[in-house]
């Protein structure tokens, strides 16, 4: 593609040199620069684009787009006043929009996000759609299966992987559209048929610094979709649906478009009651918890806006098998039931330690910790939630990145002791599982909360594979040839 065809794409602020010169790629990372590249420098927290040009010229970039001065070069120079956002719309451009040639849904929030993108997936297959996936857990092209490395990609990538859905005949895409990426710009082409909002409660505020902030953020969203299907029991409902220029409203708590009523929860699932303006019907999700009606009611709100008949919705809501990583009972043959969760924020951890005290017979015994290099004021209040809601506490490292494990921990023991919950302190994650089922006693459950889907540990100096499904297999099957000695 000609460079002069390309950053028609895109406002201008100056442009050097002949625009008549072959692009044969995007990249914004110098080292993936090849013969015939456009580098687009972006201002990152940790690097800077800028700094790298002359390298991208080195390696055979064809043309630079810029944010800031960088001096003359022997390639043309395409400035603009934000270079994050003019790859967003490059990177669309050079794969053809792919986003304008599928129905595009996306789903905002702190928690429910990563379920919601899984119920909505199932209710349009259900129909005889073929769907694209993009989360936290992995992406999807129908069933095909791909690595995710965060929860919204960067544009270029996220361009290529929506090009990839709809040469592979995709209709719909549903995606997980985070903060980060929508105050970075990483969706700034993109114009979504649906936008939702499940919650918006205290996370990222390492970013963010505030709740204000971080909402703002996420209501970006519902300035760039047609219908916004909004959680009216939320704090920053209002924001949201000024933001909008469609609402369709649901809740349990509010009077709202869809809501939820007869509300029945055991470990099996949920069911209750479904009513619209049009009709009202029964409803059953075996995903146990309060929050899962929330995040039923989402995906019903996206079917409505879709057009689907409630008869599709119910029948793909009673198949659901939930999500790995989201309260997932793993398989032990014990006398005692253990559970992996994400939850990795205080309303997550809320939610999930408030669903099994409804259905636990014995002890929880919950084991977490917090992430390194993240929102700090977080720890002593998920310490408290945990203390408040367990019979017992083991606090662990998640991620601790950079940081002294040591010194997190002691963060979350700051709100641990303002409960009566009895805990102790074992900083190896898979020390501290193997203590958590070596005093599991019949009927306890076990919670593993904060690593979910994941299956790493992120340390100072490197990744280490840590899988807790695994980790589990692994020593149950040491105590059973233990046993046989």
């Amino acid at each position: 593609m000609k460079l002069e065809k390309l950053i028609q794409s895109i406002e201008t602020t100056a442009v050097t040199g002949n625009k008549d010169v072959e692009i044969t790629g995007i990249a914004y990372d110098s080292r993936k620069v090849r013969p015939g590249t456009l580098f687009v420098c972006i201002k990152g927290f940790q690097s800077d684009g800028h700094l790298y040009t002359k390298s991208a010229i080195e390696r055979g970039a064809a043309a630079i787009v810029c944010q800031d001065e960088i001096g003359e070069l022997d390639v043309p120079v395409i400035k603009v006043a934000n270079s994050r956002k003019a790859l967003s719309y490059l990177s669309a451009a050079w794969y053809g929009n792919p986003s304008k040639k599928m129905k595009m849904i996306g789903i905002t929030g702190t928690n429910g996000k990563t379920t919601c993108t899984y119920l909505i997936k199932g209710i349009l297959e259900n129909c005889g759609y073929k769907v694209g996936l993009i989360g936290t857990n992995q992406n999807m092209i129908g069933t095909e299966v791909l690595k995710s490395e965060r929860t919204t990609p960067e544009s270029l990538e996220l361009n290529e992987l929506l090009s990839s859905m709809r040469e592979k005949g995709c209709n719909y895409v549903v995606m997980e559209v985070s903060s980060h990426s929508l105050y970075l710009d990483r969706v700034a082409e993109i114009h979504f048929d649906v936008g939702v909002l499940t919650n918006i409660t205290q996370d990222h505020l390492d970013f963010h610094k505030t709740m204000d902030a971080y909402a703002e953020a996420k209501s970006i969203l519902f300035e760039r979709c047609d219908t916004a299907v909004l959680n009216k029991d939320d704090a920053y409902y209002d924001l949201m649906a000024s933001k909008a220029k469609k609402v369709l409203s649901y809740g349990i708590d509010t009077d709202c478009d869809l809501k939820a009523s007869e509300i029945e929860i055991n470990r099996n699932g949920v069911t209750f009651q479904v009513k619209t303006a049009e009709e009202n019907y029964l409803a059953l999700l075996p995903i146990p918890g309060r929050f899962s009606v929330y995040n039923a009611l989402a995906s019903i709100g996206v079917g409505m806006a879709c057009g689907i008949p409630s008869g599709f919705m119910k029948l793909s809501l009673k198949k659901q098998k939930g999500v790995k990583g989201r309260l997932e009972i793993v398989d032990t043959g014990t006398d005692y039931t253990m559970i992996i969760d994400y939850a990795h924020a205080p309303d997550g951890l809320y939610n999930v330690l408030s669903t099994i005290n409804e259905f636990k017979e014995k002890r929880v015994i919950t084991l977490f910790g917090c992430g390194g290099d993240r929102d700090k004021t977080k720890r002593p209040i998920m310490g408290k939630i945990a203390g408040n809601l367990s019979d017992y506490l083991i606090v662990t490292s998640d991620n601790p990145r950079t940081e002294d494990p040591f010194a997190i921990l002691k963060d979350v023991e700051q709100g641990v002791k303002e409960t009566e919950c009895p805990y102790e302190v074992i900083e190896n994650r898979i020390d501290a599982i193997h203590h958590a089922m070596d005093i599991a006693e019949p009927g306890d459950i076990v919670l593993l909360a904060g690593k979910g889907h994941e299956t790493y540990q992120i340390l100072r100096d490197r990744t280490i594979h840590l899988d807790e499904r695994e980790v589990i297999a692994d020593y149950l099957n040491s105590q059973i040839a233990t046993s046989r000695k």
